[in-house]
């Protein structure tokens, strides 16, 4: 009986508590012909460069123009980061110098030069979604 009460309890608070959460699209462009997988992720300031994630997507790079949809997004700030893993492997490759060997891109203002910073780069999505359109970076 007590599991009966709780589910209708909750089942009831489900359908009393608004929508915060929409879907964001992400547009990648430039994206190269090497290969592997795509990787988005949205970040929290908490989470910033770390390997850590509110929600994200994935697939198959295809060159070009490519979008993904991260489902369910509650409103706030976020950064968007995205990784073009052409091994594979699920972690950004480095060289010698500490630079990516592979392609990569954040949300807002980015400088290659630089370390970026949550501020700098955290975009605001309402609670009814949004998209953002982000260049790829690759090295030379």
């Amino acid at each position: 009986m007590k599991i009966i009460g709780w589910a209708m309890s909750a089942a009831i608070a489900a359908f009393a508590a608004p929508a915060f959460a929409g879907d964001l699209t992400v547009t990648l462009t430039g994206v190269s012909d090497a290969g592997g997988q795509m990787v988005v992720s949205l970040q929290t300031r908490d989470q910033f460069m770390k390997p850590a994630g509110v929600n994200g997507a994935f697939g198959a790079a295809v060159p070009g123009t490519q979008t993904f949809i991260v489902r369910n997004v509650p409103a706030g700030d976020y950064a968007v980061m995205v990784m073009h893993d052409a091994d594979s492997d699920w972690q950004m490759a480095y060289g010698p110098d500490r630079k990516p060997r592979e392609g990569w891109t954040m949300s807002g203002k980015v400088d290659p030069a630089h370390k970026p910073t949550f501020d700098a780069t955290k975009i605001t999505v309402p609670a009814d979604g949004g998209a953002v359109t982000l260049p790829m970076i690759y090295p030379k």
